[in-house]
């Protein structure tokens, strides 16, 4: 393999988003590579999907879907961005997912299929596979993609930042240029830490969410911003970066990673009591355990409060009248193991950063505001969220923009708008900055309980201006410590996470401070 690799489109990332924009593209005709970090393409968020993905149910229509994503988003979705989600949405999950794909989902005793209610639904209009619908989603579209002559898959990639024409180009005549271009990226090849040039005339940044700057949290390891700040660094414009969506209900135990307690255990009728026993969502909202995740959230976070508890419960054994270890084996299997038995007693939960609202801004067709630059899936901010995300509507809005990527793209290499040769030689090989081989491997880990702590404590479910500054000040300095590191040692992938998953904290950070009203997942108490 050499130092260069060139194709025609370069997707990093292979979540939902990721394979299915390779898949549009290779569908038709153009020459893909599809990297990713994890060492399977299954290791990112998509895999672990519980509850299900956005459809359309029985008397509902697109006006009643938007109404409700808007309603959960506090107003603040991009009208748009909903609209198309509502309208095509549907149809190309029929598509892709039912025709194309015949992703496994649960269906009636007569043959249709099963549609169950969420939280901030008002219809039931999500599909769904028990309890792991991510899983099968995942299942069918890695088949796809090995199956794809087009696809070229290359696992245990870390991609280390976004190729760009105003800072990589080494032609002043290019540099000069008013618009700036991205050709590809610098990618880490993790098993021999040689650092290798891609060259593309598309880039389509599907990197996942940013949930592992925080101590608590239900994604995966590598959920940690890497496509946000490498997008920030090239000069994309970023949106709503301050909406950080907490999931309500993760199981209440140690590990780095929080197990997560499907929306729809509350969606079948589970309710949320406290240690003496009582339902207490009434009291918060009238929707009570079917109100939107930010205010469940903060109710819980009440209640643990007035309690001095670390959790609440979970009881679906009294309310669910159904075979729950049938409806939820993943979760019950789960919760075996750590000594709960669902079926008999409630679940210990405490809510976990889940989900990022915010990200790279794009268009419908999911271009950002670099040229030949796209972004979908949770990395980007396509403005359906709004405030705060309705539940099961990001796996839809990740098969939709995936598409829509793929499409816009295809588009484009037709016309033959590609990239010119004097542009692709321009761009330099990988400069080493440094080769000191100082990565201490405690200093890492204190960093990163540092940005973790920080960002739980400081810019979490409440914020305030003196928490928020003091973040601010401390993810600063920090910053700078780990640029100067950066620059003087061998790079690896423990340091490129690092670097990007600072640099993501001190961003949302930034936003947050910026940001003095209340809405949605930005939650300030200041008086």
């Amino acid at each position: 393999m050499t130092d260069t690799i060139e194709t025609t489109a370069l997707v990093i990332g292979s979540g939902i988003t990721g394979c299915v924009a390779a898949l549009t593209m290779a569908e038709a005709g153009l020459e893909v590579t599809l990297i990713c970090a994890g060492d399977q393409l299954d290791e990112g968020n998509t895999a672990l999907a519980q509850g299900g993905i956005v459809y359309r149910g029985l008397d509902d229509s697109a006006k009643l879907m938007a109404s409700d994503i808007f309603t959960a988003g506090w107003e603040m979705n991009s009208p748009s961005a909903v609209r198309f989600l509502c309208r095509k949405g549907p149809e190309i999950l029929h598509k892709i997912f039912l025709e194309k794909l015949a992703v496994p989902f649960a269906r009636e005793e007569l043959g249709d299929y099963h549609l169950t209610m969420e939280g901030g639904h008002s219809r039931a209009r999500v599909l769904y596979s028990a309890d792991f619908t991510g899983r099968v989603i995942m299942d069918s579209l890695i088949v796809a993609v090995r199956k794809s002559p087009n696809i070229r898959v290359m696992t245990g990639m870390t991609a280390i930042d976004v190729l760009t024409t105003h800072h990589h180009s080494g032609s002043l005549e290019i540099r000069y240029q008013i618009v700036n271009q991205c050709a590809g990226a610098y990618v880490l090849e993790n098993s021999t830490g040689i650092i290798r040039r891609f060259l593309a005339d598309y880039t389509v940044l599907a990197t996942g969410g940013i949930g592992q700057v925080y101590l608590n949290t239900t994604n995966t390891p590598g959920s940690l911003g890497s496509g946000f700040a490498m997008a920030h660094r090239a000069g994309a414009r970023l949106m709503n970066q301050e909406y950080i969506q907490f999931h309500p209900t993760s199981l209440y135990h140690r590990g780095p990673r929080k197990f997560l307690i499907s929306e729809a255990v509350r969606g079948e009728g589970a309710r949320l009591i406290n240690m003496d026993g009582r339902a207490f969502m009434g009291d918060y909202d009238p929707r009570a355990d079917l109100a939107p995740r930010d205010i469940v959230t903060r109710a819980i976070v009440d209640e643990m409060l007035k309690t001095g508890e670390d959790f609440v419960y979970l009881d679906a054994a009294t309310y669910i009248r159904k075979d729950l270890a049938a409806r939820f084996p993943t979760i019950h299997q789960r919760c075996l193991e750590l000594g709960v038995d669902m079926t008999r007693e409630p679940i210990p939960v405490v809510p976990a950063a889940h989900y990022f609202c915010g990200g790279i801004l794009v268009d419908q067709r999911g271009r950002t505001t670099v040229e030949r630059l796209y972004a979908g899936g949770e990395c980007a901010c396509t403005g359906v969220h709004g405030a705060n995300r309705l539940a099961s509507t990001s796996l839809l809005e990740g098969l939709v923009w995936g598409w829509a990527i793929g499409r816009d793209a295809a588009s484009r290499v037709k016309r033959g708008a590609m990239l010119n040769a004097k542009l692709k030689a321009s761009i330099a090989p990988w400069k080493v900055l440094g080769q000191r081989q100082n990565e201490d491997p405690v200093l890492v880990a204190q960093d990163w309980a540092a940005i973790k702590h920080t960002m739980w404590n400081y810019v979490g479910i409440k914020r305030t201006t003196p928490r928020l500054k003091r973040a601010f000040d401390d993810l600063r300095d920090l910053n700078k410590r780990l640029h100067s590191f950066y620059k003087e040692t061998k790079l690896s992938k423990p340091l490129v996470d690092l670097f990007h998953g600072c640099q993501t904290a001190y961003i949302i950070t930034t936003a947050a401070m910026r940001n003095t009203e209340s809405k949605g997942c930005h939650f300030r108490v200041d008086e």
